[in-house]
């Protein structure tokens, strides 16, 4: 068994989690790949248009393309450092410890949501009296 394997914490179902951390990290990997070579392609296209966006009828349709790529790129870069600091707590052996109050995140959480930091109690919005 590998030392991320026998690292997770709190009677989480270990080799699942490794194995879904991976998964999902190839899987961002191969889309961020995507999307940059899909923000390329605009760029590229935006080349061969008028530079005045403003007054250009397409041009604004391919400044909207270039910042909506941009921001999924930027979405896909956030959950890749979110599964690599999932992959460290493994390591440290706190895959599955609430970061906020240090008890254990329930198995459904982290099925849900794999790189979840806190337990639902921590995460939920507190209503003021």
């Amino acid at each position: 068994m590998s030392d991320i394997a026998s690292a997770a914490t709190w009677s989480v179902p270990d080799d699942d989690f490794v194995a879904r951390l991976a998964d999902e990290r190839e899987a961002t990997l191969r889309r961020l790949d995507s999307l940059e070579r899909d923000f390329d392609d605009i760029a590229a296209a935006s080349v061969n248009s008028n530079a005045d966006d403003e007054h250009d009828p397409e041009g604004s349709t391919i400044a909207f393309e270039r910042s909506q790529v941009s921001a999924l790129i930027e979405q896909a870069k956030r959950h890749l450092a979110e599964l690599d600091a999932a992959r460290s707590r493994l390591v440290r052996s706190t895959y599955g410890q609430c970061e906020s109050c240090a008890q254990p995140i329930g198995v459904a959480r982290l099925e849900a949501r794999p790189v979840a930091r806190t337990c639902i109690g921590c995460a939920t919005p507190k209503r003021r009296p």
